[in-house]
This record gives C-alpha cells, sequence and structure tokens, in this order.
C-alpha cells in the first residue's frame, strides 16, 4: 500500500504537466499569450474582491466543521489560514498542499495534528460535494456539451449522497479492527461535524457562495479573454472547469487548461478560447490570493495562534 501510494503521488504531477504539454502540442502558445495579454485592471480588481467573499466563506465553513468535532478555532485566524492556503495551492505543485499545511498548523496548535486534518478533509469534501450537486443540476437545466453523460453523473451523485446518509445513521459498533475503528471514526464525524442542525445549513449555503464566487470569476474571465457567447452557454462551461480544478496540478496549471480546451471545442467556442480563458483565470485568482503571501511573510513575526482560548471557542 505504501508502495502504491508512493507512486500515486508520483505520477500526480506527471499526469499534470502531461496534460498541459497535450494541450501547448496541440494549440502552441499563442493562446497563453492572448490570455496574459487580455488580463485588465478591471477583471483583477473583480477577481480580488470575489476572492475575498469566496475565502471568508471558506473559513466560516472550516470553521464550522472544526467545532463540530471539538476543535478551537478561531474566525479571523482561519480567515488568514485560507488565504495562505489559497497561495500556497496556486503556487506550489499539487493543488492541495495549502490545505495541508492549515490543517497541519491548526493541529500542532490545538495539539491534534490527526483531527486538524480530519476537519480540512471534511471541509474539502462538503463543498465538492455541493459543488457537485449544483453542477448537475445546472447540466440539466441548461445546455452542455456533456449533457448526455449527465444521467451517469446524477447516479454517481446519488450514490455518494445515500452513503454519506448512510454513514451518519451507523451505529458506532464495537469491533476492535483497523477497519472497525476507521469506520467508527468516519461516522462520529460525518454526525458530530456535516449532518447536525447547527452544520449543515452553514456548509451548505458557504459552499454554493464559493461556488457562485469561483463561477462569477470564470465568466469575467471568458468576456475578459472575449467569449461573447450568452451567460447560459458560459455557466455550465465554468462549472465543469471547476470540477477539474479539483484534480492534481501543477501550481494551478495543467487540468483547468485541458478541461477548459475541451468545454470550449465542444462547445463550437474554439479551444484556443478556452485556454486563453483558463490563464485568465489562473492570473485572476493567483492575484486575488496575494494576501496569502503577507499572511505568509507576517509567520516570520510573533503572531497569535491559530487556535482559541476555550472561553473564546464557546463565544
Amino acid at each position: 500500500m505504501t508502495t502504491g501510494t508512493s507512486l500515486w503521488r508520483s505520477a500526480r504531477p506527471v499526469v499534470a504537466v502531461g496534460t498541459l504539454a497535450v494541450v501547448v502540442w496541440y494549440l502552441g502558445i499563442g493562446p497563453f499569450l492572448d490570455g496574459i495579454r487580455a488580463v485588465d485592471r478591471a477583471a483583477l480588481v473583480v477577481g480580488a474582491g470575489i476572492g475575498v467573499l469566496t475565502t471568508v466563506c471558506c473559513a466560516w465553513r472550516w470553521t464550522t466543521v472544526a467545532h463540530g468535532l471539538g476543535l478551537r478555532l478561531s474566525f479571523p485566524a482561519a480567515v488568514a489560514a485560507c488565504y495562505r492556503s489559497v497561495f500556497l495551492n496556486l503556487t506550489l505543485p499539487g493543488g492541495v498542499v495549502g490545505d495541508v499545511h492549515r490543517g497541519v498548523s491548526h493541529g500542532r496548535n490545538v495539539r491534534d495534528v490527526g483531527l486538524a486534518l480530519r476537519a480540512v478533509a471534511w471541509e474539502r469534501t462538503a463543498g465538492q460535494v455541493v459543488e457537485a450537486v449544483v453542477t448537475v443540476a445546472v447540466l440539466v437545466a441548461l445546455p452542455s456539451p456533456v449533457r448526455p453523460s449527465t444521467p451517469l453523473v446524477v447516479g454517481v451523485l446519488i450514490a455518494v449522497v445515500i452513503a454519506v446518509a448512510l454513514l451518519g445513521r451507523a451505529r458506532p459498533g464495537h469491533g476492535h479492527s483497523r477497519w472497525a475503528r476507521v469506520r467508527r471514526a468516519i461516522a462520529g464525524d460525518v454526525r458530530g461535524a456535516l449532518l447536525t442542525r447547527r452544520a449543515w445549513p452553514v456548509i451548505v449555503l458557504a459552499s454554493l457562495l464559493i461556488v457562485m464566487g469561483h463561477a462569477i470569476t470564470f465568466v469575467v474571465a471568458a468576456r475578459t479573454a472575449g467569449a461573447d457567447a450568452p451567460l447560459s452557454e458560459l455557466f455550465p462551461l465554468a462549472l465543469l472547469a471547476m470540477l477539474a480544478m479539483v484534480l492534481p496540478s501543477v501550481a494551478g496549471w495543467g487540468p483547468r487548461e485541458g478541461a477548459t480546451a475541451w468545454a470550449f471545442a465542444a462547445a463550437g467556442l474554439g479551444a484556443d478560447l478556452g485556454v486563453a480563458t483558463a490563464v485568465v483565470y489562473g492570473v485572476m485568482v493567483l492575484v486575488a490570493s496575494l494576501p496569502g503571501a503577507l499572511v505568509l511573510v507576517a509567520a516570520w513575526a510573533p503572531r497569535a495562534s491559530i487556535a482559541e482560548t476555550g472561553g473564546a471557542a464557546d463565544a
């Protein structure tokens, strides 16, 4: 298992670089240069403003999940950590280094790295489930290049929802095997951190706002790159591109460009325009994440702990 995991970790950047190389091979570097040249001040300002909303919502979702698991986490520190996380995700290979970093940092402060990493994992997973639901709903309602595959996507999503519901209702059990302990931990996390009356409305609302923020950013990027297609056509493409962005990447590059090239070509808008849109989007979100670089610099100076004191946590 260790060898397989190591091979997968080594293969992830190779796959991302390979995807990017295929796009460059087919289309050349022209669409990439076009995207860079198309970026303007208005797009960057809009991206930065939307970035504030999505980062705050991410911190809101994270603190909700962490508190459900019994961890102390202040909201201002969570916002700073989320900015830092996004910046690291967009500048380092893998696309998840920032999330691992915020989980480990939080865990060290609360003296439970494992539980803190689980909080980050559940927060990210919950957000991706909501994003998948929104994507399926939009693909069903609006025309898209993958509409014939929608029934398969719906079936997989229904299976995931049923599995989560069963885990939430599962009895802890009394087995002592490793699998039994893992099953109890997962069931306990789902019940305590995701499905409580206090948690799930916050998680759903915050995730919806994040999805809408990212989709609007993508549409602005498409308009900036020169796309004049109606919103009813661009919005499904935005959601498809966002699903690809959860795949391993190299500083955000790779799957995003491949997915947008394919989606725009399938929609009749041209693969070149898709890549240019992806580049504009990448520049917008990178600029929006720059406060995370300030958080990293500030980390060199004495700072407050990411964890709250016990009394503040209750408040």
